[in-house]
């Protein structure tokens, strides 16, 4: 297995926040993460049997901008900014080391353009969505093709967007179950980015991930659905669920899915394998730059932040979205990744990041020999 490059910079306090040093060497290490990447699943034969989607191989620059960690994302002064948002949004899929991609994702920038005159969204308003097929494309390919129609039917008003798109995932799920011509038994995660005026509500059900990229950090607006979580853990045994070294039921690897009936069972049972997402709703200010939905495939052998930091330093060399997921999706492979890879990338300016300038401190601590002194012994008392 091949060594994996850690993004993480050294961090200096600089008037009591915490600002990244942009001049630090890549160090390789293993990840831990990647012991368990060592089988290949092959699924079914899909029915769409391309190789790759809107991908070239491109090199990504290896100093990072940023990288400051994982962090929370509410703060006072976002409902007072009037900050309006752009969206513009790349993509990159391919299939990788399986023999079989059955992966799909869906980019739409312009709501109002793509549904028509009578779409009832606030302007401006996008709708992004990836979905990482197992046992055959089906259900991903079902899910991209219907997914927001279904939301848009029920969404008569903005308050009402959160009920539309939780009912949508339900909704999609049993339609999928009631086409005699698709194969019930596949399945998919689904993970979608509604974005309508400053607001971004983020739906998941699966372990794909939505990670924000707010002035070179990295923000986590999902949670990945994995059996072993103790959430989702408690949820599968209270419904008569069992866990198999991490499996659902010995079968699957996801605690929430569509599709994979063969698993649920009659349509009105309420089983152990969920197609409700979790919601999370954010509202965008100036820091906020770009979104990234990625399917496991990257996360396998990424962590969100370097991601992140990758994509910054594209956007801020080329100001192309589509070249940062392009550089994710190399990355990964170069990692030895054992899925199939989709990754989109959406921003929210027609500029590119600006450069974050580190304030440098002039105050110069040390410790006196006589401190130094009191500090062994205290040490040695220990």
């Amino acid at each position: 297995m091949a060594p994996v490059t850690d993004c993480s910079p050294q961090i200096a306090t600089v008037n009591g926040g915490l600002m990244g040093n942009s001049d630090f060497s890549m160090e390789e290490q293993n990840d831990d993460t990647l012991g368990n990447l060592s089988q290949i699943t092959t699924g079914k034969p899909p029915r769409n049997l391309s190789v790759m989607r809107h991908c070239t191989s491109s090199a990504w620059l290896a100093e990072p901008e940023l990288d400051i960690g994982i962090i929370g994302f509410k703060s006072p002064s976002d409902e007072k900014s009037e900050f309006l948002p752009v969206f513009r949004s790349g993509s990159c899929s391919e299939k990788g080391p399986k023999r079989y991609m059955e992966d799909e994702y869906l980019c739409v920038d312009n709501l109002h353009q793509h549904l028509g005159p009578a779409a009832s969204f606030p302007s401006p308003g996008a709708f992004y969505g990836v979905f990482d097929g197992h046992g055959g494309i089906d259900a991903a390919s079902f899910t991209r093709k219907n997914i927001l129609k279904f939301i848009v039917e029920d969404a008569s008003s903005p308050s009402g967007i959160k009920k539309a798109v939780k009912s949508a995932f339900v909704k999609a799920d049993h339609a999928f179950a009631d086409d005699k011509f698709l194969d019930s038994s596949s399945g998919t995660t689904a993970l979608t980015a509604l974005m309508f005026g400053r607001t971004i509500l983020i739906a998941n059900a699966g372990d794909s991930r939505a990670v924000l990229g707010k002035r070179g950090r990295a923000v986590e607006l999902s949670k990945d659905h994995k059996p072993n979580c103790t959430s989702e853990r408690l949820r599968i045994e209270k419904l008569g669920g069992v866990i198999y070294d991490g499996y659902l039921n010995g079968q699957l690897s996801v605690a929430r899915a569509l599709g994979d009936w063969h698993i649920k069972g009659s349509k009105n049972s309420n089983g152990p394998l969920s197609s409700e997402p979790e919601l999370e709703e954010l509202v965008l200010t100036e820091e906020d730059e770009f979104l990234i939905l990625g399917c496991d495939g990257l996360w396998d052998v990424m962590s969100s932040q370097c991601a992140v930091t990758m994509v910054r330093k594209e956007l801020m060399l080329h100001n192309d979205p589509e070249r940062g997921s392009r550089a994710l999706v190399k990355e990964a492979l170069q990692r030895n990744t054992c899925d199939n890879l989709t990754v989109v990338v959406v921003c929210f300016s027609p500029d590119p990041p600006p450069k974050i300038e580190i304030a440098k401190s002039h105050k110069r601590r040390s410790i006196s020999a006589e401190g130094l002194d009191l500090l062994k012994g205290v040490l040695n008392t220990l």
